[in-house]
């Protein structure tokens, strides 16, 4: 648990209740709280742009096992996309499954009206893999992690 936090530690900054002390504390449960602050977030930016129609994507490719191989997931929001996870089994690569769950995820953007496409990847995940199917390289951050390249790309879709 993090110290309690009060004017002393605010280095010069006015806190709105200087009566109020705070107490950061370390959640376990990380993935509600993670939910909490991105429908927070979420929330606020479309008050912000009038916009309410975010939406979460996945689709999953499964063996004849039932396993899950491969899989894509995302959002949709303001007409436009992006594109969080794409996965494909190492024994299942190369086969075009990947390809396929982004053609559907780009072809149910489309639908909803979306008009850009982001990504972003590890320069050891797969941006040429995206860039043979059109998005184009908008950034690379260098040493992110140290010693490795981490790219974001877009694809206009309309």
């Amino acid at each position: 648990m993090l110290p309690i936090l009060s004017n002393l530690f605010c280095k010069g900054k006015q806190m709105k209740n200087t009566n109020q002390q705070y107490k950061i504390v370390t959640e376990t449960y990380h993935h509600q709280v993670i939910q909490f602050l991105e429908d927070r977030i979420y929330e606020h930016n479309s008050s912000k742009l009038h916009k309410e129609d975010g939406d979460l994507f996945s689709m999953v490719v499964r063996s004849e096992s039932n396993t899950i191989i491969a899989g894509i997931a995302g959002w949709t929001w303001a007409n436009a996309c992006e594109i969080t996870q794409l996965w494909v089994d190492e024994s299942y690569r190369k086969n075009g499954l990947g390809v396929l769950l982004l053609d559907a995820a780009e072809t149910a953007a489309k639908s909803k009206g979306c008009r850009t496409i982001l990504v972003r990847s590890f320069a050891f995940q797969a941006p040429d893999f995206y860039i043979r199917h059109g998005y184009r390289t908008e950034h690379i951050i260098e040493d992110f992690p140290p010693g490795q390249r981490y790219h974001i790309l877009l694809k206009s879709i309309s």
